[in-house]
């Protein structure tokens, strides 16, 4: 099972580098911004990443289901014993904006052995998050640890261990003096505000730093931030990848409706509150 893990990852880190490629070729000329039925943006920059991130996946024979390709039966998804979840441009809002704060998201992922039904089935074994701006990757899979690597796409490897010989392990050791939230760039709430208040009663003075996807996730596993509190809605495809590599680190992504880890393929593909820390 390790070693298909490695495999399978690998081949998503290729897909994460072909989705980039595809990103920043519309990045960087004009594009027109479309808005789906949930008033969402949509660019051909998610269209191109979803199609470039298929094409490479195929070959696994695992079947995939993509926040550009989100309508599969209930039935038919639940049934699964191991699949791709699949954001091919996590952060469009901030894509849009141009200030780099997006990410390809690639998650593999499998049954948690839990009764399944309409509130899950499924936990994340690995994960892929590609910054295509900064060239900075991070994965993970289960029992393999979680990495950073910089200058991700000019650096060869024929694998996802092979590429850990080239990265850093998470967490890693900052030297950090005050507590440290980090919340959503364009996601604000009331909740999110008194949760930073309660923090601040609990740790005097603390430091908010607030981002564009789910580099938010990355940056708690990696050690840059302690919490991240997220009082507003995201789909799987937003957090699944991003929870592969926190829980690979040694951090928790968990439903604040149930204080336990956060599921996946329930029947509403729309993530309860949580937090990761």
């Amino acid at each position: 099972m390790a070693q298909q893990l490695q495999t399978l990852i690998g081949t998503a880190i290729d897909a994460a580098f072909d989705a980039g490629r595809c990103i920043l070729e519309v990045y960087g000329r004009g594009f027109v911004v479309q808005e789906k039925a949930d008033r969402s943006p949509l660019t051909e920059a998610d269209l191109k990443a979803h199609a470039a991130i298929a094409e490479c996946l195929a070959g696994t024979g695992l079947p995939m289901l993509s926040e550009e390709g989100r309508d599969v039966p209930i039935q038919e998804r639940q049934g699964w014993d191991m699949y791709w979840l699949v954001d091919p441009l996590d952060g469009t809002k901030e894509f849009v904006k141009r200030n780099g704060e997006f990410t390809v998201n690639i998650a593999l992922m499998g049954r948690d052995g839990l009764p399944g039904g309409p509130l899950g089935t499924s936990v994340p074994l690995g994960g892929v998050l590609y910054a295509p701006v900064t060239d900075l990757l991070y994965f993970a899979w289960e029992g393999g640890g979680a990495w950073r690597q910089g200058s991700a796409a000019t650096k060869p490897g024929s694998g996802a261990y092979e590429r850990t010989l080239m990265s850093t392990r998470l967490p890693v050791e900052h030297a950090r003096e005050a507590y440290t939230v980090v919340a959503s760039r364009s996601h604000a709430s009331p909740e999110t505000e008194a949760f930073i208040e309660r923090m601040r009663s609990l740790h005097g003075d603390i430091t908010l730093t607030t981002m564009g996807s789910a580099l938010k996730i990355a940056i708690v596993a990696e050690g840059l931030a302690d919490v991240y509190p997220r009082y507003a809605p995201t789909m799987e495809w937003d957090t699944a990848a991003g929870h592969a590599i926190a829980m690979e680190a040694g951090r928790e992504v968990l439903d604040l409706t149930t204080n336990t880890r956060l599921r996946y393929n329930k029947n509403e593909l729309v993530n309860p509150w949580f937090i990761v820390q």
